[in-house]
């Protein structure tokens, strides 16, 4: 069984030896990957300084951002905000990193199967603008997956370096094969879990959008 710790802690693919294209504003400033926030206020005491990392800017990052290829992906249900949250992940991307290679993958986990990539969708800040103000999500979704070990090779063959998966329990639990899956073939290839429900089921996460 893991330390209670290790259940928090955020795995990284490398050292961060980029500078943050990201500009902070007078008053803010980047986080630092040692700074934690207690899952439970009321018995952080008791937990041995276990907790979430602190979300935040990071002074460096490990890709370049010019050279970075995107990927973002939307799984099960629908609910509402899916649209947002895609354009946010593009406008964040696209202006404040410098990342202009984002693709989306269509109808869930079962577009990153073999031969898939011909239907992505090239994200920009124009296909996004409007996007918040419609429901759904603009890339289809699906429940199911292919095999893992095929999902990583197609994300291996089209160069991803950062794939989103934004989806619900079933989402995360198959972002954490993929995620075992890279590890094992030693890629360096990020994993972003974003987690969205209706039936607020996911583990340690008091409040998503959807809910």
């Amino acid at each position: 069984m893991p330390d209670r710790k290790d259940l928090f802690d955020v795995k990284t693919i490398g050292n961060a030896s980029f500078t943050s294209p990201i500009k902070l504003v007078p008053g803010s400033h980047y986080s630092d990957d040692q700074q934690k926030l207690a899952f439970d206020p009321h018995m952080g005491k008791t937990l041995d300084h276990a907790g979430f990392e602190l979300a935040g800017p990071r002074a460096k990052i490990y890709f370049q951002p010019k050279r970075t290829k995107a990927a973002i992906v939307t799984c099960g249900g629908l609910c509402p905000g899916l649209n947002a949250v895609i354009r946010a992940l593009v406008i964040q991307l696209w202006h404040r990193y410098g990342v202009k290679n984002i693709v989306g993958i269509r109808y869930g986990f079962g577009g990153l199967g073999t031969d898939s990539s011909d239907d992505w969708m090239p994200l920009t800040p124009d296909v996004v603008m409007d996007i918040h103000e419609s429901g759904g999500t603009i890339l289809g979704t699906s429940r199911g997956t292919p095999p893992t070990a095929e999902i990583v090779h197609t994300l291996e063959r089209e160069n991803i370096n950062i794939l989103f998966c934004i989806g619900g329990d079933g989402t995360m639990r198959g972002a954490h094969a993929i995620e075992q899956e890279i590890a094992t073939r030693g890629l360096k290839i990020s994993l972003v879990g974003i987690p969205k429900t209706i039936d607020n089921d996911i583990p340690y996460v008091r409040r998503s959008f959807g809910f």
